[in-house]
């Protein structure tokens, strides 16, 4: 079985996150895998397995492709992985997200023997109506042409499955491997993710540090685009929050480690997510979790099953169950160890069980072909 995972690149992001340890578990379970990248950029994440960058290689200063005519945008990138896939003898070809996933029908009509898998990261509202609006009908095309649609919630399964009946629903895997648990006594709140305002909920979040006790914090790792960040700061004097953050950037590795342990809480603001990863490594670290409803809290938390889930986009609900959690350490015990519970169930391991059977599925279809 030969595997190549296909990215925009590999830089700091989520479903490159995902992507990377996916492969790399894979690699470390005899998986002959390889990654391909659209971009020139040096990878954030550390790759067991070989790189390949495409021979003309798209502009190396877009985190995901979001724009129109994506067949006209990246020609060159599509002929340069379709002649690569000529080239070689690989099974399987896992499509990262929308813009790569679109590519389907182009590798389809070329390669019909290569057994090509959508995986899809984001919920499906989200990547119809916002993120591929402008390019839906070569995303839906992209989904109906893939042997395989990766969905990473119930509610996404139902939908895609709408585009693709072969969809099947794995989790992300766990990111990050926990040194010690979390420090259930600290007034410290840890955010995790991405400055982007919308997305994120970041206006939520530092509207609701406005009612935090005199001593609690909300600890933020990540980054932004610029107008984002200044955006960010805009935000935090609109509300006075400067005293109840504590911005550390983004982090990795050790830092990120400490980031977890220090804190008490988990929150997340999100308007919409796939599946954090984020949620999932605080989980790890027995952080017990308050987040405000969208698919990918729903689908971690289940029904309040391991955390609370609060209202969407209703900062007075997100900000009341907030105190509860605050208040009472006995509730913070609970949930932390609802967190440990769950999150057995993201172990890479499992996960990549779980992809060596579609894989191997693949794998039959493409030797009942030849």
């Amino acid at each position: 079985m030969k595997l190549l995972i296909v990215l925009e690149n590999v830089v700091m992001d989520g479903t490159k996150r995902a992507a990377t340890v996916l492969g790399n578990t894979l690699h470390d379970q005899q998986v002959d895998v390889s990654f391909y990248s659209l971009e020139d950029v040096d990878p954030y994440y550390t790759l067991k397995a070989p790189l390949t960058v495409a021979a003309r290689p798209a502009a190396g200063n877009v985190l995901n492709f979001h724009g129109a005519d994506p067949y006209v945008h990246y020609a060159d990138q599509i002929e340069d992985l379709i002649t690569y896939l000529e080239q070689s003898d690989f099974d399987t070809v896992i499509l990262t997200a929308g813009l790569l996933s679109s590519f389907a029908p182009l590798i389809k009509k070329r390669l019909p023997k290569v057994k090509l898998i959508a995986w899809m990261h984001n919920n499906y509202q989200t990547y119809l109506n916002q993120y591929y609006v402008s390019m839906q009908d070569e995303f839906k095309q992209g989904l109906r042409a893939a042997d395989t649609v990766i969905a990473l919630t119930d509610s996404d399964w139902q939908n895609y499955r709408k585009l693709n009946s072969n969809t099947v629903k794995i989790y992300n895997p766990l990111t990050l491997k926990p040194q010690h648990r979390a420090d259930l006594n600290s007034h410290v709140i840890a955010f995790t993710g991405r400055i982007a305002i919308q997305h994120k909920g970041i206006d939520f979040l530092l509207e609701a540090a406005q009612y935090l006790p005199t001593d609690w914090k909300i600890a933020i790792a990540g980054e932004g685009v610029s107008e984002d960040m200044e955006c960010f700061s805009k935000l935090i004097a609109k509300f006075a929050v400067a005293d109840k953050i504590i911005y550390r950037g983004a982090l990795k590795d050790q830092q990120l480690q400490d980031h977890y342990e220090s804190a008490s809480i988990f929150v997340s603001t999100s308007r919409w997510e796939g599946m954090p990863l984020v949620m999932g490594e605080a989980m790890a670290f027995g952080l017990p979790v308050v987040a405000m409803e969208n698919t990918g809290s729903l689908e971690y938390l289940q029904d309040n099953s391991y955390g609370v889930v609060t209202k969407p986009q209703d900062v007075a609900d997100f900000v009341s169950v907030l105190r509860r959690f605050m208040h009472s350490r006995f509730l913070r015990r609970y949930y932390a160890e609802r967190s440990l519970e769950r999150i057995s169930h993201f172990a890479p391991e499992t996960i990549a069980k779980q992809w060596i059977q579609v894989l191997s599925q693949a794998n039959q279809s493409v030797q009942e072909l030849v």
